[in-house]
């Protein structure tokens, strides 16, 4: 494929824009060449700058999961934007979603509209200390919260694509009380905790694991989470800004069975429009100010435009619960079409998926870490990636992203990828 206006509008980009990108996964850094610039995406596909139709898998970063520019959602917009962009001011839809969202997600009774997963997970973690009167929290090595101070210590996604997980600019008093564990693995985190007497606040995870590849949990692990957050009065926050609403209605703690204290959400809950939100039972939430004594703003949370976007999303997944089982069948289907392709070409490869959510691993071992996760063939994953652009499907430019399914890929799109993946393979040994 041709990618010259792409590569031009880098060059222009990188004049006026660190990196010519807003952020920093865009870049293409991890995989080499010019990042893609989209013209316009509708369902399944992505239309580039140089006329490409491209199969997408990511689908923004995971908020798509009906597909792009999916009719109710854009109509919802439309007629919100009429009527004003911003007012600053207290409305009726933020009301609307609020009650829709508690109503389809376990354990929570209040939620709060922000305007970023970062702000959601930075504020969840303030309002944990507050609440505990505690300092410390634990996070895991490879999980990403956002890109505030506390959780820039070895994070996934974008950090370990450049190598720096312990970013510039994060102070030593900062780092100090971010406590750093291994996901799936329990025994750590008793350690830590062991170590931290009546000192740690929270635990925040991904309940599954996006930013360093699609890693599920384990057997027993959340509820062993559950078991050492209740006996030493830690507050377990579940950072659902991936999971929520995508691998189910209630998302991950509906799946998993385990409750978490507070919940953080991004993507899917704004339709793809930027918001973020975060929510628990009353007693937490009323720690927040105007009623309590954590503060927490935002001059544009519950921007009408956005809440009338995730409305409609929400509205669709809540009043089509087969959605989940279809999306969920799409993936497994694609999951064993890819397995057979790179097994037919003798590549080392392991493939993790829960749900809508995947991943490709070029890896020996099973990988249920950071550490494990970081063991794989980069090299292959670059050839696999280019390999699969030049064959018309977009998957993350990173080797620690899963890939999001949509429910608007066919079946047909799905066998396109499979063969593109038999194509690449034999490229890969």
């Amino acid at each position: 494929m041709i990618y010259k206006r792409s590569s031009a509008l880098f060059a222009a980009a990188q004049k006026v824009i660190p990196g010519g990108v807003n952020s920093p996964v865009r870049a293409f850094k991890a995989v080499g060449g010019d990042p893609i610039f989209v013209k316009e995406a509708k369902g399944a596909y992505l239309y580039d700058e140089d006329g490409n139709q491209l199969i997408d898998y990511i689908n923004s970063w995971g908020p798509m999961i009906l597909g792009h520019a999916h009719p109710p959602v854009v109509n919802a917009v439309i007629e919100k934007a009429k009527k004003g962009t911003s007012f600053g001011m207290p409305t009726e839809i933020e009301t609307e979603i609020a009650e829709l969202a508690i109503k389809m997600v376990p354990n929570i009774d209040k939620i709060r509209f922000v305007n970023s997963g970062t702000e959601a997970c930075m504020s969840a973690v303030r309002l944990a200390r507050g609440f505990t009167k505690r300092d410390k929290i634990i996070k895991f090595a490879g999980c990403y919260h956002g890109h505030s101070d506390s959780f820039l210590i070895q994070a996934g996604s974008g950090a370990v694509t450049f190598g720096t997980p312990n970013s510039p600019g994060v102070t030593e008093g900062t780092a100090k009380d971010t406590l750093l564990a291994q996901y799936n693995n329990l025994k750590n985190v008793q350690e830590i905790i062991a170590s931290n007497p009546d000192e740690i606040a929270c635990i925040i995870i991904e309940p599954v694991a996006g930013n360093m590849g699609c890693i599920p949990p384990v057997e027993g692990f959340l509820e062993g989470l559950r078991a050492l957050c209740d006996a030493n009065k830690i507050l377990l926050i579940f950072d659902e800004v991936m999971t929520g609403f995508r691998l189910a209605q209630g998302g991950a703690q509906e799946i998993t069975g385990v409750n978490a204290d507070i919940v953080t959400f991004g993507k899917v809950i704004g339709g793809g429009l930027p918001v973020g939100a975060f929510a628990a039972r009353e007693e937490i939430m009323n720690y927040l100010a105007p009623v309590g004594p954590v503060y927490q703003a935002g001059t544009l949370s519950g921007n009408p435009l956005a809440m009338a976007a995730g409305l409609a999303m929400l509205t669709e997944l809540n009043t089509k619960a087969d959605i989940f089982k279809s999306i969920n069948d799409k993936t497994a289907y694609l999951h064993k079409g890819i397995a057979k392709a790179l097994e037919a070409e003798n590549i080392t490869h392991t493939i993790n998926r829960l749900g809508s959510m995947i991943s490709v691993h070029f890896a020996e071992d099973n990988v249920v870490d950071f550490e494990s996760a970081a063991k794989g063939n980069n090299e292959t994953f670059k050839k696999f990636f280019h390999g699969m652009l030049e064959n018309g499907v977009y998957i993350a430019p990173s080797a620690f992203e899963t890939w999001f399914i949509t429910e608007a890929l066919s079946y047909e799109d799905l066998d396109k990828t499979i063969e593109a993946v038999k194509k690449v393979a034999v490229t890969l040994k």
